[in-house]
């Protein structure tokens, strides 16, 4: 069993009147110093309600006081499990419940919900004086606190998060994005989802920079902010960079941010040109909750060589392909080991044996290819692969094609039963100026692009995509406009 420091008391050690957290919509500056005395005291407080080990659930929209928590439970040795605040109660119920829940942390915004789920609740107030934890060494290997998957392909499970994962994490990061303590980040993804958590706030963090922390996603605020030098470390999805994409840049120079990275699915050329052009080199990266997250990411040298490439495996992070011999350029899935790969999922013991190989590695459920200078390419979900008279069809290689059509703003294509063919492609087309062209235009001018194989056999038209946090399009909520 491995020991770390207390991570937030020994960050404050070393630069205790840093600030580490700006709250956006307050003003409030929090120093290293202070987040480390609040989550003292608020680990006393919780200590007070519940016994050690006990799982903590939090509703709350983003705000310091969620890592002050996070510090708060790592002190008192209590697992906390941030909460999916866009789900109603009959789904929050037995989310809580999988995991045996014994009090909620809530914001005020979210002090009705959690009400509602008829557990013991505690505002999310940091006490300003009483007893306090002091500092100690912790478990390397323990539960800090769950991340629930994103349920792209069935029930949520609760990923266990150890101080471990989340130091290796920050390693990866620094190390690749080269953090130093001067930087500056945005906090704007759900703190529920690990993006949200550890990209790039945690490992900010232990690097002793200072994030400021916005609500939720605001695209006129991110771009005022990056426009007052006030960020130089960014990272988003591809829907944030879309969203960016449609406003006004016109004034702000992108290049003075020193990094720019993506994940959650892969970035379209188109994007990653656009922004380019304005001096912002995107480097896109893969990973899962269950690998904290980071375990690839591209170098900004390679951004435009290597462009629909997610870099090579990151330092603390160790990959393979299933079936291709070490160090040779083929395709499989994708396989991860590391200091930053999960111990599993808590209290299911049964998907965690599913989910690793009889000699320990993670099976990460994606192809890709590694070319001959071991740069990886992801191909697409094994789940999403679907089998038309007799060939593999990868729908992200017919999405990837389908949004190159220039009225065709998104894409999604999922593989359908069908009597002649086993399986056959359906597309969910977003258009780009409020119309598509007809099934037939599109066909045609796909086979001009793909093997006939490959092509959809029906069209339509959405508004928009059921989505996870990360950005990532439910597919399994697609199938059910067929039903």
């Amino acid at each position: 069993m491995g020991r770390l420091p207390d991570l937030a008391a020994r960050r404050a050690q070393l630069a205790p009147e840093a600030t580490a957290f700006i709250d956006h919509e307050t003003g409030r500056h929090w120093t290293f110093a202070q987040v480390d005395q609040a989550a003292a005291r608020l680990g006393a407080a919780l200590l007070n309600k519940v016994a050690a080990g006990a799982r903590v659930g939090l509703l709350s929209l983003n705000r310091p006081e969620v890592f002050i928590a996070l510090f708060a439970c790592q002190k008192a040795g209590l697992i906390l499990a941030p909460l999916n605040w866009r789900q109603p109660v009959a789904e929050l119920g037995p989310v809580v419940a999988s995991i045996d829940c014994t009090l909620i942390l809530h914001d005020d915004d979210f002090a009705p919900t959690a009400h509602a789920l008829g557990l013991p609740c505690l505002p999310l107030d940091i006490p300003g004086d009483g007893p306090a934890l002091a500092p100690a060494e912790i478990d390397e290997t323990a539960p800090w606190y769950v991340l629930f998957t994103s349920g792209t392909t069935g029930n949520p499970k609760a990923v266990i998060q150890t101080a471990r994962m989340v130091v290796a994490n920050a390693m990866n990061i620094a190390q690749c994005m080269r953090l130093t303590s001067e930087d500056r980040t945005l906090n704007y993804l759900p703190l529920f989802h690990t993006g949200g958590i550890n990209l790039f706030t945690m490992p900010l963090f232990l690097w002793g920079g200072c994030t400021t922390v916005l609500r939720k996603f605001d695209a006129p605020d991110l771009v005022a902010l990056i426009g007052q030098g006030a960020v130089t470390q960014f990272f988003g999805v591809p829907a944030i960079y879309q969203a960016l994409m449609a406003m006004d840049l016109s004034g702000v120079d992108l290049g003075l941010l020193r990094g720019w990275a993506c994940g959650g699915a892969a970035l379209p050329e188109a994007t990653i040109q656009h922004f380019a052009e304005r001096g912002a080199l995107i480097c896109n990266g893969f990973g899962m909750t269950e690998t904290g997250p980071t375990g690839f990411l591209l170098d900004r040298d390679a951004v435009l060589r290597k462009i629909g490439s997610v870099g090579k495996p990151q330092f603390m992070t160790e990959a393979r392909l299933d079936g291709v011999p070490d160090g040779e350029p083929g395709t499989g899935e994708i396989q991860l080991r590391g200091p930053t790969v999960t111990p599993g999922y808590l209290d299911n013991p049964e998907a965690t044996r599913a989910a690793f190989t009889a000699d320990g590695w993670l099976r990460s459920g994606d192809v890709a290819t590694r070319d001959d200078e071991g740069f990886y390419r992801i191909v697409d979900r094994i789940k999403d692969m679907y089998i038309s008279g007799g060939e593999n069809v990868y729908p992200a290689e017919v999405e990837k094609v389908l949004i190159t059509h220039p009225d065709i703003l998104d894409a999604a294509v999922i593989g359908v039963p069908d009597t002649r063919w086993g399986e056959t492609g359906v597309a969910f087309l977003i258009a780009r100026n409020g119309s598509l062209p007809g099934p037939q235009d599109l066909s045609d001018w796909l086979r001009q692009r793909l093997a006939g194989y490959k092509l959809p056999r029906a069209f339509h038209a959405v508004d928009d995509f059921p989505r996870t946090a990360a950005g990532k399009i439910r597919k399994t909520e697609l199938r059910k406009l067929l039903a």
